[in-house]
C-alpha cells in the first residue's frame, strides 16, 4: 500500500521552470527523509536532491545545485522539487522515494517506495 505519486512534469523550453510534487499514499512523510532521483533514457538512475525528515539538512547533486530547490510541507504531506533554469540535460523521468538508511545517502539502492515517476522534457 506504500507508494508515491509524482506529478508536475511536462515539456518546457530551455531556461524554463517546473515544480514537481511528491505525495505519498498510505503513509505520512513527517518521519522520513525524502530524495528526488531522475533517470534519462539509456542511463542509470541518478541522485538529484535530498531533504531530511524535518527539513534541516538538504543536499543537491552538483549538476543541479543553484538551479533546483527541494522542500517539504509536512502539514500537506507533500514534498516538492522546484526546477529553474532548465537545460536539455535535465530531461528524464523524475522519481521521489524514502531514504531508509541510518546515515544520509545519495545511492538509489538505499531508497524505497518508488513512485511511477513524472516525465520532464526540456527542448526548444
Amino acid at each position: 500500500q506504500l507508494q508515491f505519486v509524482e506529478s508536475g512534469g511536462g515539456l518546457v523550453q530551455p531556461g524554463g521552470s517546473l515544480r514537481l510534487s511528491c505525495a505519498p499514499s498510505g503513509f505520512t512523510l513527517d518521519t522520513y527523509a525524502i530524495g528526488w532521483f531522475r533517470q534519462a533514457s539509456g542511463k542509470e538512475r541518478e541522485f538529484v536532491a535530498r531533504i531530511s525528515w524535518d527539513g534541516s539538512r538538504i543536499s543537491y547533486a552538483d549538476s543541479v545545485k543553484g538551479r533546483f530547490t527541494i522542500s517539504r510541507d509536512n502539514a500537506k504531506n507533500t514534498a516538492y522539487l522546484q526546477m529553474n533554469s532548465l537545460i536539455p540535460e535535465d530531461t528524464a523521468i523524475y522519481y521521489c522515494a524514502v531514504d531508509l538508511s541510518t546515515t544520509p545517502t545519495t545511492s538509489f539502492r538505499r531508497y524505497e517506495y518508488w513512485g511511477q515517476g513524472t516525465q520532464v522534457t526540456v527542448s526548444s
